[in-house]
């Protein structure tokens, strides 16, 4: 992991190709589409983060199954309240 502190940082060491222009997120539009790279998203106030492919991938996998634990936990007590 590597943290810049800024987006010239960012852009000399990762090639730009492109800038965001339709992010939901208002803060992230105008910031650098690097190659090789899945952002930018949103870290927090004033942090912006960038995931390889594989990275990326990984946590998808881990808050998917956290969402889906904690889902069926909330699904089995609604279904006790309920009988």
């Amino acid at each position: 992991m590597s943290d810049f502190l800024s987006e010239r940082a960012l852009t000399k060491e990762f090639n730009q190709i492109g800038m965001d222009d339709c992010s939901t997120d208002l803060t992230l539009r105008g910031l650098p589409i690097l190659s090789g790279l899945i952002g930018p998203m949103a870290d927090g106030p004033q942090v912006v983060r960038y995931e390889t492919p594989t990275v990326f991938e990984e946590m998808t996998k881990e808050w998917s199954y956290s969402s889906t634990s904690k889902r069926k936990k909330s699904d089995s007590m609604e279904a006790t309240e309920t009988h």
